[in-house]
This record gives C-alpha cells, structure tokens and sequence, in this order.
C-alpha cells in the first residue's frame, strides 16, 4: 500500500532498508577521529572513552554528567562508534534539542558537527538519521542508522511509532537532558527496547522530585573546569543587600536592618513577600542594568534574562526595565506562538535589552550573548535555579578562560534567600551524590498568590514596602584564583595552544598574579544606585499597569464566578454594551475605579503620578465589591 504522495503508511516498512549487520559495520569499522580531534573538547573525547569503557565491560544503562554549554550535542554524535552494534535511537525531552541535534547530524550538511570538526573523512555511507516528525513514516526509521526524536512524538498516546517497531530494533538509546529519564513517558521507550542500551546526559543528575536519573554515573565533568577551561562563562552572584527596609505587614510597620532581613529571609512569606514588593524589584533591576552597562563597555552587545513570578509580575518587571530606557519584553506560555517567536526574534537580532521569563526558555535555549540573570522569585530548590542560571553560562568567545566577555552575573535581593543555592551550586561538583540528592529532593513551588494562571490571586505580595536603603553587593565569584586547578587548567589550556608560557617567563605564582590582576581590573559596579526615571515615564508605566492589572482582576471574577471570558451571562445582563463576559467585568472594573477616583469615563488620561499610585492598593477591595455585586444579580 502506498500513499498518494508516494509515502508509506506507518506500520508498512519497507522491504528495503538497513538491517543490523550494515549498522554495526559502520559504526564499529569507521575511522572516526576522537582521541586525536584537537577540534573536539576535552568531555566530549573523555565522555566517549568513558562510555566504550562502559558498555564493553557489559553495562546496560549509564549516565554522563556535562555542563551545558559543553558540547553534549556533539558528544551525541560520537557515542556510536566503538559502542553501537544497531540503530541508535537519540531521544530529546523537547523540539528545539531535537531539531538542534538533528542538525549536528545531517552528514549532508557542511554545518553537521561530523563535517565542522573534521570527525569523519568519509560521509557517503552515512551516519545516515532520520528525524520522527508529523511527516516522517517507518520507512524512513529503516533506511537509517540514527533516529532523532523528541519524546511527546515517540512516546505519545496517539500510539504511532513504538507499537510498530520491534523490541530489538534499536541496540543504543542515547537520552540528551537525561534528568527527566524517570518520568513515565520515557520509561515506557525503555521498557519497549529491553535490551538496548542506554546512555543519559543531563548537567542535573537528579530529578527535582528525588527520582535519581537511570543508571549508573560513568562519567563527570565539572562546573569548575568548563569554567576554568573557557567552555562556559565565569559566573558571579551579586546580591543587592538592603542597610535598612520599611514595611507594613498586616497593618503594622516594621523597621529591619541587614541582620534582621538575613534571620527573617528563611521565612515563606517574608521571601515571597521580597519578591512581590516594587521597591525591591527596583533595587535588583538598578542593579542588573548597572551591570549590564558594565559588561557592555567591551562594546559586546550583551543582555538581561529575567525570571518572575507570575505574568503579572513579568508585566511589571518589564514596566520597570522600560521605563528606565531599555528595551524589554517578556514571554511566556499563554502568548500565541507568533508573538513569541516575534520576542525571541528580536532577542536574537539585538533588539532587546532584557527578557522577562515565566516558566520558559528551559533545556536547549542557546543564546551566549544573555550575560546577566535577574532573579525575581525565590525558588525553593536547587534543580530549578541551576537550570535558570544555565540560560547566561553559555561562553560569548570560545575557550577563552580570562575573556571579559565570558562573564556571567546573577543578580537578586538577599531576601528572596537564594544565595543558599549559590553555595549549593559551588559545592555541586562533589562527588557526595546523597549531598546532592538531598539539595535537591525539594519539590519546587511557585510563590503562594503569585503563581501562573489567572485564578484568585492578589496582585499585590504579603509585605508593602514603602522604602529601602541598599548600599552595597554581596559578591562571590564561582572560581577563585587561589585554586590550583584553575592554574593546571590555563597552563593545559596554553600548551594546546601552542603558547610557551615558561618561555615568556611565566610561572604558575606570575599566572596567578596576572588573573588576580586582571579580574580587579575588570571589576565591577562599586556600589548599587538608584537609578533616575523621567517622571511621565513612570506615569505612563503605571497607567498601563492598571489597565493590564484590571484586565486581570476582571478574568479572575470570571473565573471565581464559574462563567467563561467568551461566554455572554454577565454581558446580556446590560448596563455595558460589552460582547461577552470579560469586555463587562472590565467596564464594571474601569467604573469602579473611577468611582473611587472620582472621575467621569474617559478622563483617566488626565490622572496625576500621586492618583495612579494612590489607586493600585485599593484595586483589589474594589474588584471584591464588584464580584460580590454581580453574584448577587447572578
């Protein structure tokens, strides 16, 4: 049976296509150049070497921990050789990766990483891959010796791949971002092949939820070296600290300093609390755009990833970076694909200064030039927080240790209480995995009243503050020049270069002086300061923050009253002219507020900085009123 187009039906392979013998003659008989590559890195040879080891003393399942940003696509397009006897299955947990690596891949393209690293001298006879989409079909599984896919395609309900291919079919799995191998879908792709061998990388061997990743740890490569070794930025936590904060906490006023912030921080609702507050945000956006400006006197156009709360707060956080003159915008999963790939676009082209995230730009996001982490929200386990701060690792210039653009900075408030996972993360390339375990045996949750969604959450967090005093970062640098390691590795590093440094005259203690000097040199911002903002600015800012905060107080009394946003039950009641149930309860809202205000409709282009700022702690009392009204004439 043949489709009109000329396809195959899934579940009619072919008679035709590659059998097992002809696979394993490939990747087993081909030269292909590792141990001696001078192109390749030093975990993608060792991770290689690591895994043959492995699989030829008889293992069944392994894993292999690398930092992102150190080549675990490229190490995927090693495995094979030396290790497969039959068809490699290569599975991603989402399209991007998948597409990433299909890329890496294709023999036929002067881009694959076989032909950019000069891995293989002869493409003809493959490796062949074939890439599980809405448009591939069984035969073409057959005809390679590769399958890329991501997991929803393989292991979805709809059934069409794995009930047609046989329990032998493939003899390697390789699993890219492997910390996500315990959850059901996958074990299921595991339970179908049973003897096929199975390799996971992930830079987390852990799962947030204490299922460890599936097999045995073979191979580690730290943090510290890619750093030490130019493969990732050098990173560096920065925390605003506040001398003095003001805040009003069910109706008392409080008055904390340095030390009594530090003790109340372990505290849920003072961390959620630091993360809602204005003023606090302020002082973290000040100074992540202080750094900012300071990386980019190199002249590299680096920028800013945010991660918020809630889409509200991403809104409010974009407000606060816009009207300090950069350009921001944020993303998230409730926008329409065309507008987030219109954001993502103009983030790649340069055009954005700053991207405020919620719950997205995960596994696979490549973007080197993302230098600096503004951290909103107080996340409550490490595995969540190493994955964000692997958004900025990535290095801008390639294996260079000491380059000032290969710098990374993660900013936040000391009272959101996540220099606890900074620490955790310095002392993650430990060897004591039960350590590990338990740091991250933490289930991650959002913030109470700030998650994402609509539902019945108040805009506003537990604390008002009214004012803080901040006047110095808390600094600390993940690699410290007096770590011999760091030494060892940029001499390493210079002899493959070809650089004769004990030639030029210098020792390891003349090497060290020389990092040690140029990192003082290279700074930083001496001390936070609040930065200026043009007053009609911050009155524009906040007149589309009310209209965005009405708009989502008024789907919240949808919701709270069960009827839809498109439905027309509170619309037919009158009184609005609206066309369904969310266009009256904005109308109902406006009213209210100009009510409150006393102003007449279409007046609210005239209200002053002092009325804007006025209105925004009485909104949540006013949509209380007019839910309770309209649940009454319900």
């Amino acid at each position: 049976m043949t489709l009109t187009d000329g396809r195959q039906p899934v579940g009619d392979a072919r008679s035709r296509g590659l059998n097992n013998q002809q696979i394993a003659e490939l990747f087993q008989n081909t030269e292909a150049c590792i141990q001696e590559n001078s192109r390749l890195r030093r975990p993608q040879i060792e991770g290689h070497e690591a895994a043959v080891q492995y699989f030829a003393s008889g293992g069944h399942r392994a894993v292999e921990r690398i930092p992102v940003g150190c080549g675990k696509s490229g190490l995927i397009t090693l495995l094979p050789f030396g290790i497969a006897k039959g068809r490699v299955l290569v599975i991603a947990p989402n399209l991007t990766i998948r597409n990433q690596l299909a890329a890496d891949l294709d023999v036929t393209s002067p881009n694959s990483f076989y032909r950019r690293i000069g891995v293989l001298s002869h493409l003809t006879s493959g490796p062949f891959r074939a890439v599980l989409d809405s448009d591939a079909n069984l035969g073409d599984a057959h005809d390679a010796h590769m399958v890329v896919t991501n997991i929803q395609q393989l292991a979805s309900g709809v059934d069409r791949w794995l009930p047609h291919l046989d329990p032998d079919f493939f003899d390697l799995i390789l699993v890219d971002e492997g910390h996500h191998n315990a959850a059901p879908t996958w074990q299921r792709v595991f339970e179908h092949f049973p003897e096929a061998k199975v390799l996971s990388l992930t830079a987390t061997p852990f799962r947030a939820d204490d299922q460890p990743v599936e097999g045995e740890l073979i191979y580690t490569y730290t943090f510290r070296e890619a750093m030490q070794r130019g493969y990732i930025k050098d990173i560096t936590a920065s925390n605003v600290a506040p001398r003095e904060i003001y805040f009003t906490h069910q109706g008392d006023q409080y008055h904390h300093t340095l030390n009594e912030v530090l003790q109340m921080r372990e505290e849920d609702w003072y961390s959620r609390g630091i993360a809602l507050a204005r003023e606090c945000n302020i002082s973290i956006v000040d100074a992540s755009i202080q750094w900012l400006e300071h990386l980019r006197e190199t002249g590299f156009p680096h920028q800013i990833i945010a991660v918020a709360c809630s889409l509200n707060h991403a809104r409010d956080i974009r407000g606060l970076y816009s009207e300090r003159g950069l350009v921001a915008r944020e993303i998230h999963s409730e926008m329409p694909a065309e507008d987030r790939e219109e954001v993502l676009r103009d983030l790649r082209n340069g055009d954005l200064d700053v991207i405020v995230q919620v719950q997205m730009l995960g596994e696979g996001f490549d973007h080197p030039p993302l230098s600096v982490a503004a951290i909103f929200r107080p996340f409550r386990s490490l595995n969540p927080y190493i994955q964000f701060v692997g958004r900025i690792m990535r290095a801008n210039i390639q294996n260079s240790p000491t380059h000032p653009d290969n710098r990374g900075i993660v900013i936040t408030h000391v009272g959101l209480n996540i220099d606890r996972h900074w620490t955790d993360f310095k002392y993650f390339d430990a060897d004591d995995q039960e350590l590990i375990r338990e740091w991250l045996n933490a289930n991650e949750t959002h913030p109470a009243g700030s998650g994402q969604g609509h539902g019945r959450l108040p805009l506003l967090g537990p604390m008002d503050v009214s004012q803080e005093f901040i006047d110095r970062f808390i600094s600390d640098s993940f690699l410290d020049p007096n770590d011999d390691t760091l030494i060892d590795n940029l001499l390493s590093v210079a002899l493959e270069q070809g650089i004769d440094l004990a030639g030029l005259g210098i020792d390891r203690e003349e090497l060290r002086r020389r990092i040690t000097q140029q990192r003082d040199a290279m700074g930083g911002p001496e001390q936070p300061q609040r930065l200026a903002v043009q007053p009609q600015e911050h009155r524009q800012f906040l007149r589309q923050r009310l209209n965005d905060q009405v708009k989502t107080l008024a789907r919240r009394i949808c919701d709270s009253l069960g009827q839809q946003t498109a439905g027309m039950r509170i619309a037919v009641m009158g009184g609005t002219g609206a066309a369904n149930n969310l266009a009256a309860v904005i109308v109902l809202m406006n009213r209210a507020i100009n009510t409150a205000l006393g102003i007449e409709s279409g007046a609210r282009r005239e209200l002053s900085l002092q009325e804007l700022e006025q209105i925004e702690p009485q909104l949540e009392e006013l949509a209380d009123g007019v839910e309770e009204k309209l649940r009454e004439e319900l």
